[in-house]
């Protein structure tokens, strides 16, 4: 196979993960935004985490909330869980690498936020820790996984929200997911900014 045909396959690849996505997950992403947007109103934030390429698409959601999306509007109260690596190491230090986001959720997440958790793999035990302790401290969870669902799906409840991504590649997998966080930031600003 020529180096053409590779890149080829990856775009094509691409598009057809893309329409899978499109035909099967739009309801959710609606579903989703909706409870994003009802969070905001509610005067609570938006917390997000995810381990490697996952953990930029948590940045990536709480960054254009903070800032903007594609048009100016007030800053939207968002926090992703990865940002802090004096923390991150400290707890993956002194205790566990599980317990980096379960830890600063313990403390930072209040009754009626929400807890977007990005994960293309399934063998993610700080997000599932992550999950627990969520649903621990009265959050709910929009979470953003691939492949079976890993660890996260069955720890999923009736107030939470899975978006699984109709595929085995992760590579394939963080591409929707950053596409889903693009919608999601345009739907929030639609449905409180109007236009």
């Amino acid at each position: 196979m020529s180096l053409q045909d590779r890149i080829i396959n990856h775009f094509s690849d691409s598009i057809q993960t893309q329409q899978d996505a499109l035909t099967h997950l739009s309801e959710f992403i609606e579903v989703a935004s909706q409870r994003l947007v009802v969070t905001l109103l509610n005067d609570k934030k938006i917390l997000s985490c995810g381990n490697g390429c996952s953990a930029t698409s948590a940045q990536l959601l709480s960054s254009v909330l903070l800032n903007q999306f594609e048009r100016e509007r007030p800053s939207l109260p968002a926090f992703a869980l990865t940002t802090d690596t004096a923390t991150i190491t400290a707890i993956a230090n002194d205790y566990n690498f599980d317990d980096i986001f379960s830890k600063q959720l313990r403390a930072l997440g209040q009754n009626g936020d929400i807890l977007v958790a990005y994960s293309a793999g399934s063998h993610s035990a700080n997000i599932a820790k992550a999950v627990r302790s969520a649903h621990d401290k009265g959050l709910s969870i929009i979470a953003l996984t691939g492949k079976d669902g890993g660890m996260i799906a069955p720890l999923l409840n009736e107030k939470d929200l899975e978006i699984r991504v109709p595929s085995n590649s992760s590579a394939r997998i963080q591409e929707i997911h950053v596409l889903i966080t693009h919608c999601l930031c345009d739907l929030i600003d639609h449905q409180l900014f109007g236009g």
